[in-house]
């Protein structure tokens, strides 16, 4: 009985199809398995954990990068003003030297406009506090640098004599590289000025 050999173009023909058909089904795999990787790593990205008082496992939500934002930029704001602004004769270097830090060359220039103006001169002479009472911002975080405007409540004590001030600046927050202990926040004031002072009238008790 004569043999019948299949044709090789068909022979061919079904291997290429299975070869086809192999790399595709990996290439799903592939796509499927990155793409269930991807899913749990946001998963995880947005989810801590906690060791609860009995030993269970606590799941504790992580803070929108929004939120984080405003808070580390209205925290960032908040240390300048009370490091530039609150000072006295004994802590006014490391105070200045600290706030630096925070700012571009606008907080710079403010800073040697005061000096020349012999503000740090008169701190010393005089024995002058200066103690910030309350730092209210206002922020916009709506696009990126971020526009800011303070109002300062600081108050000025020679011996037992007290003034009491408003002062409002303005100025803009970039993000920079981290810098601890220096920058902790990884934010930096530019643009700043000092919009306006005025002396407040003594509270009444």
């Amino acid at each position: 009985m004569k043999k019948v050999y299949k044709n090789i173009t068909d022979v061919l023909r079904l291997n290429r199809f299975i070869v086809l058909a192999v790399v595709v089904l990996c290439l799903l795999t592939s796509g499927l398995s990155m793409g269930l990787l991807y899913h749990y790593q946001e998963k995880l990205l947005n989810a801590a954990f906690a060791i609860g008082a009995d030993g269970t496992i606590v799941p504790l939500e992580l803070v929108g990068q929004e939120k984080k934002r405003e808070v580390e930029a209205l925290a960032h704001i908040d240390l300048f003003h009370r490091l530039f602004y609150g000072i006295d004769d004994s802590n006014y270097h490391d105070h200045l030297d600290k706030a630096l830090w925070l700012g571009d060359a606008s907080v710079d220039a403010i800073y040697r406009q005061k000096k020349s103006d012999g503000v740090y001169n008169r701190l010393l002479q005089f024995s002058l506090r200066q103690q910030v009472v309350q730092v209210d911002i206002e922020l916009d975080l709506d696009k990126e640098p971020y526009r800011f405007r303070a109002r300062t409540i600081f108050e000025v004590h020679r011996g037992a004599v007290m003034d009491r001030y408003q002062l409002v600046t303005s100025g803009e927050l970039i993000v920079v590289e981290r810098n601890f202990p220096n920058n902790p926040h990884g934010l930096l004031i530019t643009d700043f000025f000092e919009d306006s002072l005025r002396q407040l009238e003594p509270e009444n008790n």
